[in-house]
């Protein structure tokens, strides 16, 4: 029988106990989904292979497996916990691992020879920057939401229903606008291999002739996917898992119901989401080609214009490009991270009671 966790409400544990349990969530979930994601680039990449100038790949829409520039310069994928933007000199270096040669005939075919013939640590070869930027920014994710939702309900009666809602939107706005400088960065750290003192004063110098809102370059078009997304995916959440626990008579949610109601909601908020998804795969390819040509880069255009072009060109159906690869992606990854991050809780509860019990 599945251990029972108590209700979502925080209460009881303290935010450092909160950050490890979402950062243990965030290590698990990195490393489930990243292989699963290694395998689809590499079969994608035996159909469209990483070479420059390949017209194939620079109209790629949408986050479906890998997106690469017209130029082989930008490289982009997505692990359902985060998206990774590559920026490789000569369209090679940081993708080593995704241009190595193989025939597959399928996903398990895929799994089987690249255990076989590279080692199994191959299957993580896109895990370190998931590491660096993802955990701390799923840690203030997380942690904020809980921190949020906790002071929204103290404060708001007849709106509790609307409370993960706001709580949501508001925690990962938070996280999109803390982790974006952290981005923009890395990327430039891949693009022209700088070290730390070159990349101080190439910032100083961008933020003398731009100012400091440079340094948030793409921060609109991941604000218009990621808190959208947040806010629906937590108000399905608490809305699904309650109906489930109903449903089979349980006082608080097990971890199976928490993965459930992580995959269902997670799901949902993805479909709703991809039109903004495919924007913003968009935006970071042109981020990318930037940092490689920043001089013959021509200006990024607004998001809503962005979203006419593509509907312009490819219709309605082109902004929900990569529809069945995104929610593979998203619906475990939002599984997993959720189900792992209320067991932490719940461990941290019963610590604490247990700690509270000997104190007496």
């Amino acid at each position: 029988m599945a251990e029972k966790m108590p209700p979502s409400p925080g209460g009881g544990i303290t935010p450092l106990q909160q950050m490890l349990a979402s950062g243990t969530g965030a290590i698990l979930t990195s490393l489930f989904v990243t292989p699963l994601d290694v395998v689809k680039i590499r079969l994608q990449a035996q159909r469209t292979p990483f070479s420059k100038g390949n017209p194939a790949c620079g109209r790629a829409r949408g986050c479906s497996h890998a997106v690469v520039s017209s130029s082989g310069k930008c490289f982009l994928y997505c692990n359902g916990l985060m998206d990774h933007l590559y920026v490789c000199q000569n369209g090679n270096g940081c993708t080593a691992w995704y241009k190595a040669p193989g025939h597959f005939t399928g996903t398990l075919d895929a799994f089987v020879k690249i255990t076989r013939n590279e080692g199994i640590r191959s299957l993580w070869s896109g895990l370190p920057p998931t590491l660096v930027m993802a955990v701390p920014a799923t840690v203030i994710y997380f942690t904020t939401y809980d921190q949020l939702r906790d002071c929204l309900h103290a404060q708001m009666g007849s709106w509790n229903h609307y409370i993960p809602l706001l709580a949501g939107a508001l925690a990962r706005l938070g996280a999109v606008t803390v982790i974006s400088p952290l981005e923009l960065i890395r990327t430039k750290m891949q693009s022209q291999q700088l070290s730390y003192r070159e990349l101080r004063l190439c910032i100083q110098s961008a933020v003398a002739q731009d100012g400091w809102l440079s340094l948030w370059r793409g921060w609109g078009p991941t604000v218009l996917r990621d808190v959208p997304f947040s806010a629906l995916y937590w108000f399905n959440y608490e809305l699904v898992r309650t109906w489930l626990c109903r449903q089979a008579w349980l006082d608080g949610a097990t971890f199976t119901v928490s993965f459930a109601s992580g995959a269902i909601s997670g799901t949902v908020a993805a479909v709703l989401t991809l039109p903004f998804d495919v924007v913003k795969t968009q935006r970071q390819i042109e981020l990318g080609d930037s940092e490689v040509h920043p001089v013959t880069a021509s200006k990024p255009s607004s998001t809503w214009l962005l979203m006419q072009r593509i509907r312009a060109e490819s219709g309605t159906r082109g902004l929900f490009a990569g529809f069945l690869p995104r929610v593979i992606k998203v619906a475990p990854a939002c599984a997993i991270m959720i189900s792992t991050y209320e067991f932490g809780k719940s461990f941290f509860q019963k610590l604490n009671q247990e700690q509270q019990l000997r104190g007496l």
